[in-house]
């Protein structure tokens, strides 16, 4: 269950002493090929952190050997010094698996490294403890060191997150086991909100596809997925979701097949993203329905999702129905007031945009509640997940600093 479930990658994660605290702070990932593919989305968020700004640059060549990514700090807003720190880390991973004999693939450079950070905006990494933490990194690689990795780039999360799918090679005969798997981690608590990625992610893959391949699977599988989280509302400066290829299963998957086994791997760890985010005592899952396009169907669910009185009522329990309305009619969806409906937990508490069931039918006493918007408009559908807004997350996020 992590991603170096599938051939060729190995992966480490130490403390080398950029959090205070001592905990794991900086993940290497090592693909050994002997296929080096990869892909890539990003914030879209106008302000980008160094490490975007240049892994958004190694990847217009679709070819990565390594990603390096270290928690405490976000080397966000730091100006040229965190852009030639980001560059530096790159050289040094690749300077450091050189030396260690990691040439399977020809050697390493720093082209060749994607870089990815989380913590605190505004301040400078301690490149003291970073570069030395990289030769630490590399001593410890391993084909077992995944969950280690994911352990080192939690911020404010309370458990890591990885997943995997493997699927069987339909033509590779009586050989047991043969096939392919994408495996991945995620890191993420807060500031999870649309935007191609919406927090940390890598994931690798030993099926053996080009990186075009790799970008229109990873694309197509974030747009339904990590997309559709919508925490809190706020777009994070760094969100990186890379998709690494080693090639080393032989196996060329059909390409539906390998977007699909993507989007499970997204679907499952955007949803381990939502059962730990800030604070949260409930995941709210959000379906519109009978919406006039998809476009309409998303913008519906991510103002329910955004709306701060209706997450304070699915926290108290309350089935308030009129805010789901309310939050509806601030889009530009297609859509009839007094056609509008919408159940809470099944229980359709609003009927043609007025009250409907009894709303004492609805029982919001378990971790997942279920909202349901209809808006008698079309066939479309999407859905967004979300969660109720505690004071957990208040002082949660009133006493963040690193």
């Amino acid at each position: 269950m992590s991603i170096t479930a599938a051939k060729g990658f190995t992966a480490a994660g130490i403390a080398a002493g950029i959090k205070e605290n001592g905990n794991p702070d900086l993940a290497l990932v090592v693909n050994t090929g002997p296929r080096l593919a990869a892909a890539g989305v990003f914030t879209s968020n106008r302000v980008k952190a160094a490490p975007v700004l240049w892994s958004e640059q190694v990847l217009k060549g679709g070819r990565l050997s390594a990603v390096v990514l270290n928690s405490g700090g976000a080397n966000a807003c730091t100006g040229p010094k965190g852009f030639q720190d980001t560059h530096a880390t790159a050289e040094k991973v690749a300077a450091s698996l050189n030396t260690a004999g990691y040439d399977e693939t020809g050697g390493h450079d720093a082209g060749g490294v994607a870089v990815c950070s989380t913590g605190l905006i505004g301040l400078l990494l301690p490149m003291d403890k970073v570069l030395p933490g990289v030769d630490k990194a590399v001593s410890q690689l391993s084909p077992h060191g995944g969950e280690k990795a994911a352990l080192a780039i939690k911020t404010t999360d309370s458990v890591h997150k990885t997943a995997q799918v493997t699927v069987e090679d339909p033509t590779a005969g009586p050989e047991a086991g043969a096939g392919w798997t994408v495996g991945g981690m995620a890191k993420g608590a807060g500031m999870l909100a649309p935007g191609l990625a919406t927090m940390l992610v890598v994931l690798t893959t030993d099926a053996d596809l080009p990186a075009e391949d790799l970008d229109a699977a990873l694309r197509s599988a974030t747009r339904t997925t990590f997309d559709r989280v919508d925490s809190d509302g706020c777009m994070s400066t760094n969100d990186t979701v890379l998709l690494l290829a080693s090639g080393a299963s032989g196996v060329v998957p059909e390409k539906d097949a390998f977007t699909e086994a993507v989007r499970t791997v997204c679907d499952d760890l955007a949803r381990q993203l939502i059962g730990d985010a800030e604070g949260a005592s409930k995941d709210i899952r959000i379906e519109v329905i009978n919406a006039a396009n998809e476009d309409d169907a998303v913008e519906v669910g991510r103002s329910i999702a955004r709306n701060n009185l209706l997450k304070c009522a699915v926290h108290g329990e309350d089935p308030n129905w009129g805010r789901v309305l309310s939050a509806i009619g601030t889009t530009s969806a297609a859509f009839e007031p007094d056609r509008l409906n919408v159940a809470i937990n099944d229980v359709w508490v609003c009927k043609n945009g007025s009250f409907g069931e009894d709303r004492d039918l609805v029982d919001m006493r378990y971790r997942e509640v279920r909202i349901t918007a209809d808006l008698a408009a079309g066939d479309a559908s999407a859905v967004i997940w979300s969660n109720d807004l505690t004071a957990d997350y208040v002082h949660e996020n009133s006493a963040y600093s690193s």
